[in-house]
Order: structure tokens, then C-alpha cells, then sequence
């Protein structure tokens, strides 16, 4: 049977490490660190997330390391989203308190099958980070589900790697370590994760444990010998359509609706979602907003549940598109959802109208439409 690497070590990779944080903990000198993924960077699944979830682990080894009051942190995970959306939020949320030191990015399980939708996402995320907050450490996080416990490097990971050995990023593999283990017969996953998603606190006290190992030795490396300092510029990007420039607008960037209603209170139950949710509702057939962004794409934020209907959409006055968000999860719930829209060839200011229809899933209430936020990607 194969004897494991019970410190880590076979999990992580230093690549760049952590000069800025080692920097800050030789000197002193106080941090903000920002937990930015899905429901498994929110703790789902622990009987505490803000005790016993890895990111609540890592903030309390943190606190140990520079004291409690040199640190904060910001839990910047929503349930269920991916890294398109994750670039899309990441000013809003992960910097809410201006520049920020460490980022945890952890998307590998919500992100999907496309591996160029993924490559834009992640880069976007990497990218924004080093325009809007360039002294920031980006480590990579990925988590295990059973989708991608059949390989030891499966697609989803494989694809973030690519982006975090483009830009030096370090990385540490949650999924390689529960991969092994359960290939050693040293446990099962359903033992860790009794939805084979989301760890219980056995599961996300074993992630911790590696991240806490990959702090130790980032800082100790730092301690040692130090990292070159990061360079200023940035490289060229692997796909030049990422998600650099991705912003949520306001939805006063509507110039002009019939028959909607701006709404105040939040749908119930809503779940993945704990920021504010005033929206713009409708159940109206033919419905209509229009809004305009300049860039390289566009979309919207939509809050789904039991009574989503049908939409349909058009692009500088072409052909209208229908979209169907309606899935199992709307069932027992609502949650925030995107729509993105096709991309343009070249960067072009487009003139976007989203209409309301008659038509729903067999198995929706009703023929609502809940617009929360506008995405663009100027």
C-alpha cells in the first residue's frame, strides 16, 4: 500500500510564493486576506462555518502568526457560483476594504466542462487582482467533489493550473490529498463529505491542515531566503477575452424599462446570497429593459426560484434569443444566477434589451423575472 505525504508537501506548489505576506509578517505589519470561492469557501457543511470550515481554520492560524488584531479577513464566498462570476464580483466583495494581501481563489468545483470559459474566468480574477490590488499574494484552492475524484489531476484542476503556472501562482490541492487517500484505502469520501460535495468538519479540519502546511512554508521560504519581488507588468493573457475588466453594474445603468418594479424586499427562502438584493421584478409578458456596456462582454444577474419564467434577450436590436434558467435547484429556493450573453468579435459598446415572456419550465409557478445586477467587461 502506498505510504502518503502526511505533511502536504505532494499537495502544494510554492511557484512565487508569499512575499507580500511574509514581507508584512517580518515587518508586523497588519493584513486583510480575502476568502473568494463558492459554498465550500462559505464553510457549507461544517457545523460551524466560521469555527470549523477550512477558511475559519485558516483565519484563527493567521490570527495565531500576526496576532488578532493585525489580522482581517473577508469571507468572499457565494454558494454555487463559479469563476465567470467570481470575476465579475471580485471588486465588490473580496475588496470591499480597498487593497487587500492574500487571495484565496477556489473555484475548481463550480467551474465547468468549457476550458475556455474557465481560463477567462480565473484569469480575469488574477488579472484584476494585480491591477486593483498589485502588492496582493494570489494562492489557488482546489477542493474535491466526486466529479473530479477519478483522476488524480482531473480537467476542471488541470485547467486552473495552467493559469496559476502562467503567473507563478501557488496552489494547493485539496482533491490530489482526498485522491490518494482513498486510493490507499485510508478513507472513503462520503466519510469527509456525506453530500460528496461539501466536507463535514473531519473533512474540512484535513483541508486546513494543508493549508496551514503550505502557510508554514511559504512564510518559513520567505523567512530563509526570501521571493524576488513580483513584476510590475503583467504578461500577455492567455486568451485576451478574459474577464480582466469585469465589473457588477448598478441597475441604474437601465436606460430606459416598461413594466417592471423596483423591489426592496427579497424573495424567500433565498439562499447563497447575503448582500442586497433590491431588483427589478416582473411576471409581465412582453415586460422590456434596455442598457448599454462597452467591452468585451455583458450579461445579467438574475434571482431564480419556484416562479422563473422564460426570458429572451437581443443584441443591438438582432434576433431575440430565448434563455432557461429554470433547473432542480430553483425547486425549494431562490439564488442568484447569471445569464452571460454570446461575445463579440472586437470590443464594441452593444445595446442589450431583456424581454419577459408567457412561457415557463412545466414545473415553475409562475412567469417571473428578477434582475438583480448588470454584468460588463469594459
Amino acid at each position: 500500500m502506498r505510504k502518503l505525504d502526511q505533511s502536504g508537501s505532494n499537495y502544494m506548489k510554492l511557484r512565487s510564493g508569499l512575499p507580500n505576506l511574509g514581507k508584512k509578517l517580518y515587518h508586523n505589519e497588519p493584513i486583510v486576506v480575502a476568502f473568494f470561492g463558492g459554498s465550500i469557501t462559505e464553510g457549507y457543511g461544517a457545523s460551524d462555518p466560521d469555527k470549523t470550515s477550512w477558511r475559519a481554520w485558516t483565519e484563527s492560524y493567521l490570527m495565531e502568526r500576526f496576532s488578532a488584531e493585525k489580522v482581517t479577513c473577508i469571507n468572499a464566498g457565494v454558494g454555487g457560483t463559479n469563476s465567470t462570476f467570481g470575476a465579475h464580483r471580485l471588486k465588490e466583495h473580496a475588496l470591499q476594504s480597498g487593497e487587500m494581501d492574500l487571495l484565496f481563489v477556489e473555484f475548481s468545483v463550480n467551474d465547468g466542462e468549457d476550458r475556455e470559459e474557465s481560463i477567462r474566468g480565473m484569469e480575469g480574477i488574477v488579472r484584476q487582482c494585480r491591477r486593483l490590488s498589485p502588492k496582493a499574494d494570489i494562492c489557488f484552492i482546489y477542493t474535491a467533489a466526486e466529479k473530479n475524484l477519478s483522476a488524480r489531476v482531473p480537467f476542471n484542476i488541470a485547467v486552473h493550473e495552467e493559469v496559476a503556472a502562467y503567473y507563478q501562482l501557488p496552489s494547493v490541492n485539496f482533491a490530489a490529498s482526498i485522491y490518494d487517500r482513498i486510493e490507499a484505502g485510508q478513507t472513503r469520501w462520503e466519510e469527509l463529505a456525506p453530500d460528496l460535495v461539501h466536507p463535514n468538519d473531519a473533512g474540512y479540519a484535513l483541508y486546513a491542515q494543508y493549508v496551514r502546511h503550505f502557510l508554514e512554508e511559504a512564510l518559513a521560504s520567505y523567512a530563509e531566503r526570501g521571493f524576488a519581488p513580483r513584476k510590475i507588468a503583467l504578461p500577455v493573457p492567455l486568451d485576451d477575452r478574459n474577464f480582466e475588466r469585469a465589473a457588477m453594474l448598478d441597475l441604474n445603468q437601465v436606460s430606459q424599462q416598461e413594466g417592471f418594479s423596483l423591489m426592496n424586499i427579497q424573495p424567500e427562502p433565498l439562499i447563497n446570497w447575503r448582500y442586497p438584493a433590491e431588483h427589478l421584478f416582473t411576471d409581465r409578458e412582453g415586460a422590456s429593459l434596455s442598457f448599454a456596456v462597452n467591452g468585451r462582454s455583458a450579461g445579467i444577474l438574475l434571482l431564480c426560484g419556484p416562479d422563473t419564467g422564460i426570458f429572451e434577450y437581443s443584441l443591438n436590436g438582432l434576433t431575440f434569443n430565448q434563455v432557461q434558467l429554470f433547473d432542480d435547484w430553483c425547486l425549494g429556493a431562490y439564488r442568484p444566477v447569471i445569464a452571460m450573453f454570446p461575445l463579440p468579435e472586437e470590443e464594441q459598446i452593444m445595446q442589450i434589451t431583456v424581454r419577459n415572456t408567457s412561457l415557463k419550465d412545466g414545473r415553475s409557478t409562475g412567469t417571473c423575472l428578477r434582475i438583480l445586477r448588470i454584468f460588463s467587461n469594459e
